[in-house]
């Protein structure tokens, strides 16, 4: 009895000592970051894009209801611009910058005109994904766009309208 009490009391302890901490869980880089289905933008017109730098999610928000939240990666040592910008008519299907050595799948402007996107986990010069970057997702690991899982991004490419609103901070 004396044993049963301090395992339930010592995983108590766990468990409250935890509960404080932020975990960070593996992400399925190429599913949706929810199980839930994706929100159907045409009945949420005034929906917009929330980006969380300190969390690395981005969250669907419709007034004061969050519809849906997705893991990314934003750009490390701070590279990711703060402030309130509109998703562009720039995007594509996927893209390759040798300089970097590094692509992305379903790419989406939000600034600068193809500069800032919202895209995939990052593609090798062969177009397969780079499984080792892709890992980061939850943590600052981009040139400055927002890196996303393969659904994700493709969501949003297929999905978010040109006008958007996009805030990051």
């Amino acid at each position: 009895m004396t044993i049963l009490v301090a395992f339930v009391l010592t995983l108590m302890g766990t468990f409250s000592a935890n509960a404080s901490k932020k975990t960070t869980k593996a992400v399925n880089w190429q599913a949706p970051s929810e199980k839930r289905a994706y929100p159907n933008l045409t009945t949420h017109p005034h929906a917009y894009l929330a980006v969380s730098l300190k969390q690395q999610r981005v969250n669907v928000i419709d007034g004061n209801k969050k519809l849906y939240t997705m893991v990314v990666s934003s750009g490390k040592d701070n590279t990711t611009p703060k402030g309130t910008f509109a998703i562009q008519s720039e995007r594509g299907a996927n893209f390759y910058n040798a300089k970097l050595q590094e692509g992305a799948n379903y790419w989406t402007s939000f600034l600068d005109h193809g500069v800032y996107l919202f895209h995939s986990v990052p593609t090798k010069a062969d177009g397969s994904y780079n499984v080792a970057e892709a890992k980061k997702l939850g943590r600052p690991a981009s040139h400055g766009c927002i890196r996303m899982t393969v659904a994700d991004a493709k969501w949003i490419n297929e999905n978010v309208p040109t006008g958007m609103k996009v805030i990051i901070k």
